[in-house]
């Protein structure tokens, strides 16, 4: 089941991502679709923070890749916007990340097409007037599970 919302504010893009964080406990690959400046690291870090990461969370724009090694999950946060080529990800041994319980969460995932894997979900997030549209849509019944698990805690 696709979800749509309306989002207002970097504070209320973080609590979101807490609040889909605990759908994500058993790992995934989650794409994040959305132009620059769209929330999608401020969705990241909301995700983190709700799984009990509490340090700094920056974007991988120039490292690709930044691990996080939580007690419920290893998640690794990918930007792939300065991937020239999707072969590029194969050099730096791409497929290691995504081992069974990961949790992968790739921003501009069209970079790496043809190399990763399919998402279980996608978030797109659009500009909307001053805040943003996110649409959450499972791809997997994996996520949609997650999805689902995640609408069940919010309430």
């Amino acid at each position: 089941m696709m979800v749509e919302k309306e989002i207002y504010g970097e504070e209320a893009m973080e609590l979101f991502g807490e609040q889909l964080a605990s759908s994500f406990q058993e790992g995934g690959v989650v794409h994040l679709n959305g132009n620059l400046g769209m929330g999608k690291t401020t969705l990241v870090r909301g995700l983190l923070r709700g799984m009990g990461y509490i340090g700094p969370v920056k974007s991988p724009t120039y490292t690709i890749v930044e691990p996080y090694e939580l007690e419920v999950a290893d998640v690794f946060h990918f930007d792939l916007y300065r991937i020239g080529n999707a072969e590029e990800l194969e050099y730096m041994g791409i497929r290691d990340y995504f081992k069974e319980g990961a949790l992968c969460l790739i921003e501009w995932a069209e970079m790496g097409e043809g190399v990763l894997p399919e998402p279980d979900v996608v978030i797109h997030l659009a500009l909307l007037r001053q805040g943003r549209k996110v649409v959450v849509e499972p791809k997997t019944a994996h996520g949609e599970k997650s999805v689902n698990d995640a609408l069940k805690q919010a309430g």
